[in-house]
């Protein structure tokens, strides 16, 4: 065994009595002051008092637990001499100790009535002369850490610094180190515990280091911190300054009025936690600026803007479904599918009033009254009006609005129009809206995408505003003349309700109710002084206005009223009654004759019906056939789909030849010219192809065709009749040119739902599926083609052709 062998065997075992301490960890050769309070800790000390005055202590793993037991204690401690022991308040006791050496715990002998243990000298481990120069490598090491630790807490004891820079003992420095700096109790422990002085100096580096960074973060945060506080402190200066100034200038009052005005302003609105943020900042940073610089007049133009909107304001629907229905019958006539929409609304509003997301579009020619309906639906549901035109509207920013930074920045129109309603849920009709432009600017039909979405509408920002704007509750209600015109994603978002034509019937009827009563009062006559009759009107109508809507009718109305209220001013008459005899003398000569129209049944001449933007007319297919070797000639302005039409019904009569006597060998021998008089007006379309069939059967088997016969349908080459639109339009005309009875498609019986009840009460409707039934009705049969169909039983010639006559006196010429 060697020498260092027997002085590490060669430990003192002593019993003395022990305190458990708390939150403290002594060393050897380290004097410490502490208290003792329970009463285990004051009978130890009395009973180490009694002896050599040494006793043993050792740190507890838990401060809380009042009674530790063995497993609450470190086994390593220190064996220490009591110095003094001082009376304080109460029971505690005040002790002074000095530590002697290292002890392990290695028996608890009794807990009860104080603790007393059995525990034996732990002495440092010798160190080999082949690791001294690594221990000083460390104590450097430890040293210069230590140096960088009073950097960073230079409230450091000078006496410390002395003593450890001094001191080249490393189990002094290691021990006293460790006593005097923060680390934990953990940390303390185990360098307490550890008798190699090599691995207590790696130990304490890198506790040391780790530390230094902690405290290196705590200086960097305390610098930030100081700098804030500093900058505060600065800004609080400066404005103070800026105030006094302000009161020097006399603006300061009129400034501190206007910050709290709109800080009241902002607290009644209540916006959502996103606006309020957004405008006390621009509170705030307008309360910074001097009164009347550019920065100021931008941001105060904003907060007057977003506090001249109505926020919370909203109006009050009117949900009586009857009343509704009184007004907008009241001011219009016709229109029935958007009276009825619009009543479905307020009826569904009334069962769910949170429903949203109504977004109609009227569709039609001019002057047929989509805007002037507007300002009666508004009425009817008690909303505010408010119109925006967007004819011509070709930068994105009309919709949107500018930056706010922009010079002349302004909101766009969709909050202005906000702004001039006064409430957050008005009708807003955006009129032409396929008037919409675009170029290098941006496109405004894709701003309003969002705008006309009822899913996104909700949180619709402009760009001037920067804040969400509610547009849920906003009833949309577009017009357009051609649909064609609106982009197809701007399409698909609203409900399109198409507006025909006023019909010859519904002309008059707005005029005797509307227009008349409105151009009389305007020019300052009365019933008395100025009346039209309904002939005069009907007259009117006919013969001097040719449109879709009423607008010329009512200039023709105006124009009338203002020569019957000169001839009243100059004396000639005390009033005017105007006749159909008069309309000559004030408007001129007709500028429009009625159709001429065969007041006979011809051969290979058939009134056709066809549609135009100013109502149906009737249009005449005149077929001319002559030998020649199947020539086709197409008169008349006509477009590619009416020839196809042509050259369809020819096939299709070809397979009719026998059935009306027709030769078979006809499109080879003999020249078929179709001609649609009016030929400078252009024509296409489908829907003329049973005239040109019915023209076709008729001049080449020289039957005759009923002159009381209109007809419309798209022909197929086996003769079938597809539909057509406009029929509404096209009886009509119909009725107004007498024809007794109109041939439509079968698939258009539906519409009949929509023809006047005029129309229906003078006009026979005949649905036809098949080619056969259009010749059926429209032809005459000769009358020999009579003999043999009507008296199969051989009967008189002479009496059935009497017959025939007498049920066609056409026949009697």
């Amino acid at each position: 065994m060697t020498q260092e062998q027997i002085q590490v065997t060669e430990v003192q075992t002593l019993r003395l009595p022990a305190i458990a301490i708390r939150g403290l960890v002594m060393f050897p050769k380290m004097v410490l002051h502490f208290d003792v309070a329970r009463q285990k800790s004051i009978l130890a000390l009395n009973k180490a008092m009694q002896g050599n005055q040494k006793i043993f202590l050792v740190t507890q793993k838990n401060s809380r637990i009042e009674h530790p037991k063995k497993e609450d204690l470190y086994t390593v401690g220190v064996v220490a001499k009591v110095k003094q022991i001082l009376k304080a308040q109460g029971e505690v006791v005040r002790v002074v100790v000095e530590g002697v050496y290292r002890a392990r715990m290695c028996e608890l002998i009794t807990d009860d009535p104080f603790y007393e243990v059995m525990c034996e000298e732990m002495p440092m481990e010798p160190v080999q002369e082949s690791k001294q120069m690594t221990i000083d490598a460390y104590m450097r090491i430890v040293k210069d850490l230590f140096e960088e630790y009073c950097y960073y807490a230079p409230k450091m004891p000078k006496d410390l610094i002395v003593n450890i820079i001094g001191s080249e003992d490393p189990v002094y420095v290691s021990e006293y180190l460790t006593q005097n700096l923060g680390f934990s109790l953990e940390d303390k422990q185990t360098i307490l515990e550890e008798s190699s002085i090599r691995k207590r100096l790696e130990i304490l580096s890198t506790l040391l280091r780790k530390e230094n960074e902690i405290l290196s973060i705590e200086r960097s945060i305390a610098e930030r911190v100081k700098d804030q506080i500093d900058r505060n402190q600065k800004e609080y200066y400066l404005r103070e300054q800026l105030k006094a100034i302000h009161a020097e200038l006399g603006d300061d009052d009129e400034g501190d009025r206007e910050i709290d005005k709109y800080r009241e302003k902002l607290k009644e609105i209540h916006p959502d936690e996103e606006t309020e943020k957004k405008i006390s900042e621009e509170i705030n940073k307008l309360s910074k600026m001097m009164f009347n610089s550019q920065e100021a007049m931008v941001s105060r133009n904003y907060l007057d803007t977003y506090f001249s909107l109505p926020w919370n304001v909203m109006t009050e629907d009117k949900l009586d479904v009857n009343a509704a229905k009184e007004r907008l019958d009241a001011d219009h006539y016709g229109l029935q599918k958007v009276k009825e929409r619009i009543l479905e609304i307020l009826a569904v509003r009334k069962l769910e009033p949170n429903i949203k997301g109504q977004i109609i579009c009227l569709v039609g020619p001019p002057g047929v009254g989509k805007t002037s309906i507007a300002k009666s639906i508004a009425a009817a549901m008690g909303r505010k009006y408010v119109r925006m035109s967007l004819g011509g509207v070709r930068d994105e920013a009309d919709i949107r609005g500018h930056r706010k930074t922009y010079i002349g920045a302004m909101p766009g129109r969709i909050v202005s129009a906000i702004k001039q309603a006064g409430s957050m849920n008005p009708l807003m009709l955006l009129d032409e809206i396929d008037k919409l432009g675009s170029d290098y600017k941006g496109d405004p039909s894709s701003a309003l995408l969002e705008v006309l979405d009822s899913e996104q509408n909700f949180a619709f920002r402009d760009h001037y505003l920067e804040v969400p704007m509610d547009l849920s509750n906003v009833l949309f209600l577009a017009t357009a003349n051609d649909p064609s015109g609106i982009p197809e994603p701007l399409y698909d978002r609203m409900e399109i309700i198409n507006l025909s034509s006023y019909t010859r019937e519904e002309k008059f009827q707005i005029a005797k109710r509307y227009l008349v009563p409105k151009q009389v009062k305007r020019h300052g006559l009365n019933g008395r002084t100025c009346r039209f009759n309904d002939e005069a009107l009907y007259n009117l109508i006919d013969h001097y206005v040719r449109e879709a809507g009423v607008r010329t009718l009512e200039r023709e109305i105006a124009s009338i009223c203002r020569k019957s209220a000169k001839m009243i001013v100059a004396g000639e008459k005390k009033s005017c009654h105007i006749s159909s005899k008069m309309l000559e003398s004030m408007l001129g000569p007709q500028k429009f004759k009625d159709d001429d129209l065969q007041k006979e049944n011809l051969v290979g001449v058939v009134n056709g019906l066809a549609w135009t933007a100013v109502g149906g007319e009737i249009l005449q297919a005149e077929v001319a056939v002559v030998d020649g070797n199947g020539k086709l000639e197409l008169t008349g302005s006509l477009g590619d789909v009416m020839k196809e039409s042509a050259k369809a019904a020819i096939t299709c009569v070809r397979s009719l030849c026998d059935q009306y006597g027709i030769d078979k060998d006809f499109y080879k021998n003999k020249d078929i010219h179709i001609h649609f008089p009016e030929g400078a007006v252009p024509k296409d379309g489908p829907s003329a192809g049973v005239t040109i069939t019915t023209a076709l059967v008729s001049a080449l088997g020289q039957i005759p065709v009923r002159h009381d016969v209109a007809m419309t349908g798209e022909i197929t080459l086996r003769g079938r009749v597809l539909p057509i639109g406009g029929l509404k339009e096209k009886t009509m005309a119909a009725y107004r040119n007498g024809i007794k009875t109109v041939i439509i498609p079968k698939a258009n019986e539906p519409d009949l739902y929509e023809v006047d009840p005029v129309v229906k009460e003078n006009i026979r409707f005949v649905t036809a599926k098949e080619i056969s039934t259009v010749l059926e009705t429209a032809l005459i049969p000769l009358p020999a083609q009579c003999l043999e169909e009507k008296n199969p039983q051989q009967e008189s010639a002479a009496l059935v052709e009497k017959a025939v006559v007498a049920e066609h006196p056409c026949l009697n010429a």
